[in-house]
């Protein structure tokens, strides 16, 4: 299980694991649109790790520099640097 600390965005935390064949699992988020991120989680749920971070990465919350989203594909570049470097 990995958990990240989310900077900029409502959320203030994140926790996700990835198998052993690169895929999401039990992506949670702590703090922000409850509805909204449950959404999130749910659609990354057995999504490639890699592909997530290609549909998530960049993503902007009002202009702002980054989101809820964004943050997740952060968290999870940083696990697969940690997990398959």
């Amino acid at each position: 299980m990995f958990t990240y600390h989310t900077s900029s965005t409502c959320s203030a935390l994140i926790t996700f694991d990835i198998d052993h064949e690169g895929r999401l699992h039990d992506v949670v988020f702590y703090g922000g649109c409850n509805g909204n991120l449950q959404g999130i989680g749910r659609l990354v749920e057995g999504m490639d790790a890699r592909e997530a971070v290609g549909k998530l990465e960049g993503i902007s919350c009002n202009g702002g520099p980054t989101s809820c989203p964004d943050q997740l594909a952060k968290a999870i570049k940083q696990a697969l640097n940690g997990r398959f470097s």
